[in-house]
């Protein structure tokens, strides 16, 4: 197989790309397999760290508030299609899988003038603009959640789930060793707050300001603040940074461990972090990001929290509400114990082996109509 992969911006997207790219070479260890990403994103480093190439296109989102700026973005996205044509041209892939994010729309596009199968990804409970759009010529259209035909060709939808990272909920470890691993006591609980690869200003805001009350209650903290929010966490934390109950960090390599050892997570709500979430059976406390398009992290918040599978903190609550929240959590496990489970009868297991059936199956078609 030669596949094209595009998408990307966010560990959202990213993540599920590599472990649909990871499935892709456990079924074919010589499959070709050629990333396309936007310039000066994330994915342009995180997925050659992961042994895989990646083009970059100059292409940006538009900029709602401020219409003016936009004549850049669509001179922008008229090089990124000239840019998409050409890949397409010269790496001939079998099929192309986008996973949302910048890059996906003009690479989706460009394939489907030329006849090229396609398959979506979509992770969360409401369909992005770019999804949308690329379904009407869509051959398969991978999703997590129930309902989906809102957006989408009912007759195009399969149910696979997210792909997640297999490391990260795969461990066989007890939750005191992880701990250990991790460096805290096995004997207090463990509060992990990930505010996304890039961080969360909210979250951070507050736990500058609940960190010592939540260390006073006999809990420990490992705190994700995020590449671009570390150095003024790390200053406010100041006092607090010889407490070895505590530990401020940008990112956290090893989920896995995190997962296994952590009493309750602190997070924001994009559908990859939800999923593995689901997968782990980890009890969680969900602050879904208001500045994302449509509102979906609210709505993928919603969509635990109405089973009692997460409990959720609205972003303009979080100040006031947090610490009360997590306090109470921490207090009561058989409300924990019964998040984690509720969230894990959501879970859907192997979406990634799940997509590449929908994608060798696609291809196969394709395959006996010419």
């Amino acid at each position: 197989m030669k596949i094209l992969i595009s998408g990307g911006g966010t560990g959202g997207h990213i993540f599920p790309a590599l472990a649909i790219a990871n499935a892709i070479r456990r079924r074919d260890p010589e499959a070709e397999i050629l990333f396309v990403g936007a310039e000066g994103r994330m994915e342009m480093e995180r997925v050659p760290a992961a042994g895989y190439n990646i083009v970059g296109l100059p292409v940006a989102g538009f900029d709602r508030k401020r219409l003016w700026r936009n004549f850049g973005v669509l001179l922008k996205l008229w090089r990124s299609m000239r840019k998409a044509r050409r890949v397409l041209r010269q790496f001939k892939p079998d099929a192309c899988v986008g996973v949302g994010g910048y890059a996906s729309g003009p690479v989706l596009k460009q394939a489907q003038k030329r006849g090229i199968p396609t398959l979506i990804q979509e992770q969360n409970s409401y369909a992005g603009v770019t999804n949308k759009l690329l379904a009407t010529k869509a051959d398969c259209i991978c999703v997590a959640y129930d309902g989906m035909e809102r957006f989408f060709p009912a007759d195009r939808i399969v149910k696979t789930g997210n792909p997640v990272r297999r490391d990260t909920v795969a461990m066989n470890i007890s939750r005191e060793d992880a701990k250990r691993k991790l460096g805290f006591n096995p004997n207090r609980p463990l509060v992990a707050v990930v505010g996304g690869s890039l961080g969360a200003r909210t979250i951070n805001d507050t736990l500058k300001a609940i960190v010592a009350t939540l260390l006073d209650r006999d809990a420990s903290v490992l705190w994700q603040t995020g590449k671009l929010y570390d150095a003024e966490c790390q200053a406010a934390v100041t006092a607090l940074k010889d407490n070895p109950n505590l530990r401020v960090q940008p990112f956290i390599s090893d989920m896995g461990l995190v997962y296994c050892g952590a009493d309750l997570m602190i997070s924001r709500a994009g559908a990859s972090t939800i999923s593995e979430i689901q997968l782990a059976g980890m009890p969680a406390v969900l602050v879904p990001s208001p500045n994302v398009a449509e509102d979906h992290q609210r709505k993928n918040a919603e969509a635990l929290a109405r089973v009692g599978a997460a409990a959720m903190v609205l972003d303009a609550d979080c100040r006031g509400q947090l610490a009360d929240t997590v306090t109470a959590l921490l207090r009561d496990n058989d409300a924990r114990k019964a998040l984690g489970e509720n969230a894990r009868k959501m879970a859907l297991e192997d979406a990634d082996e799940k997509i590449v059936d929908h994608l060798q199956s696609m291809l196969k078609s394709k395959t006996q109509k010419a």
